[in-house]
């Protein structure tokens, strides 16, 4: 209750009364105390998801008739291990502050991003880089590594099993030149198009592969020179826009992903 009322700004009593008078209307108690805590009631669960409605709709009213007059289409490319982090929720911010944008996404492995912002077909996009451009801002750093399973002796295996991204781009050379320097004999055992599948092989136990730090589980550990393989250059994540792009809504939503991986 109390970790409640700090969340709308209110003391704990004051919010003790909102209860109360809430339970009063209803006739029926919405939440059942129960040692240092509380639990919804069975009228609680059937408001809850009513209240939410309610709320929402709301906020989503008082954001139309606020809105800054922003409009038309963005095309905006982010990379597809970032879709569910940092950038869904500069994603979900941004809709609801600009309204009458309407915001195209694409979803995917992002070495073609560079070419689809030269051709046009992106405004904005996000992409990692091994080396950024002068001009370019860097969003973000992340030191690379071989993984491997913890759970699988895969590095006894001869040649020794290699997941890879199966697009051309510095990642896929970075691993083959990391391979080449090794010695060791290798085979490609599984190719993809998605971090989500290089870091499934490893986790089977299928291959080594070839990762962002921000991959780790605990079910994997990183290889290094103690283990033949040698040091991997970081990755760069950069913002890129479209040769002449401009306008309200790129400038909003270039803003918005400086500002919060600033943060």
């Amino acid at each position: 209750m109390t970790e409640g009322a700090g969340r709308i700004f209110r003391s704990q009593s004051a919010t003790s009364l909102q209860i109360a008078r809430l339970e009063e209307v209803l006739g029926a108690p919405v939440f059942q105390r129960h040692g240092r805590g509380v639990r919804l009631t069975r009228v609680g669960e059937r408001l809850l998801p009513v209240a939410r409605e309610v709320t929402e709709t709301l906020s989503d009213t008082l954001r139309e008739l606020t809105a800054d007059g922003i409009h038309g289409t963005l095309r905006l490319g982010i990379p597809d291990d970032e879709s569910t982090t940092t950038l869904s929720r500069i994603i979900g911010e941004f809709t609801r502050s600009h309204p009458l944008v309407e915001l195209n996404l694409t979803c995917a492995l992002s070495a073609g991003f560079p070419a689809a912002l030269a051709s046009g077909a992106l405004d904005l996009a996000v992409y990692e880089v091994q080396h950024p451009p002068a001009a370019g801002g860097v969003l973000r750093e992340e030191p690379t590594s071989w993984m491997v399973s913890r759970r699988h002796d895969v590095l006894a295996r001869d040649p020794l099993p290699v997941a890879l991204f199966d697009r051309d781009c510095w990642w896929q050379q970075a691993a083959l030149d990391s391979l080449r320097e090794t010695g060791r004999h290798y085979r490609v055992v599984c190719s993809s198009q998605s971090v989500l599948g290089v870091a499934a092989a490893i986790e089977a136990g299928m291959a080594v592969g070839l990762l962002g730090q921000a991959s780790l589980t605990p079910t994997m550990q990183c290889l290094g020179p103690e283990d033949g393989f040698g040091r991997m250059p970081v990755s760069r994540l950069i913002l890129g826009q479209r040769p002449g792009a401009g306008g309200a809504a790129v400038e909003a939503m270039a803003t918005a992903i400086r500002q919060a991986f600033a943060n």
